[in-house]
């Protein structure tokens, strides 16, 4: 069974090496943005995408990310063993782990960030975390980008963050910042009139 599962693992390791949170194809002259995740992260969502589809205990994952603005919904979990004698159908260890949190940044294109979090040295030092839990994410320089707050269940940015190129090439999201109001204004104005008749009918069915 474990030389199963060492196979498994190792079968599917290019197709984990990068968890892209787009949908459709991404325009050939962008360059997305990396955050790499600890196996301590679980991250659920991105730009209200769920990721869930990806969610697996300790593994360290890389998101690929559109550049402009994300928002990253994430749980940060420990685990650790019992101490003594564990009864009959009871759990071998604890899990510590916080709410749902938040974190909203400008990625850069081909940059690599990272998750900075705390390392307790024991459960009850775990514990006493939650209680105030944040984690910073890291840019490749070194600077803060974010810090993370506790996630109130509303997403902010549109799911999946669908890439649209602009007529010069460019991404309409990376080049208006703002509302969603603002950047679907940018997108309306690059749409054919095909698409917007087709966004029309969606909108008013």
């Amino acid at each position: 069974m474990a030389l199963l599962v060492s196979v498994a693992l190792a079968g599917c390791a290019s197709t984990l090496a990068r968890v892209d949170t787009w949908e459709g194809e991404l325009p050939v002259a962008t360059e997305p943005a990396v955050l790499k995740a600890p196996g301590a992260i679980q991250v659920l969502s991105v730009n209200g995408r769920s990721m869930t589809n990806f969610l697996m205990d300790d593994l360290a994952l890389d998101y690929g990310l559109l550049p402009g603005e994300n928002e990253v919904v994430f749980e940060y979990k420990t685990i650790w063993a019992k101490a003594g004698v564990v009864r009959s159908g009871e759990s071998k260890v604890h899990v510590v782990e916080s709410g749902p949190q938040v974190a909203r940044f400008e990625a850069g294109a081909g940059e690599v960030y990272r998750f900075d979090i705390q390392k307790p040295g024991s459960r009850e030092e775990a514990e006493t975390m939650m209680e105030t839990f944040s984690a910073d994410i890291i840019a490749g320089s070194g600077a803060v980008v974010a810090h993370s707050e506790a996630w109130n269940g509303r997403s902010q940015l549109t799911a999946g963050r669908t890439p649209v190129p602009s007529g010069n090439g460019e991404m309409a999201g990376d080049a208006v910042s703002g509302s969603s109001l603002e950047r679907l204004k940018a997108v309306w104005a690059d749409a054919s009139d095909e698409d917007k008749k087709a966004f029309l009918r969606w909108a008013f069915e």
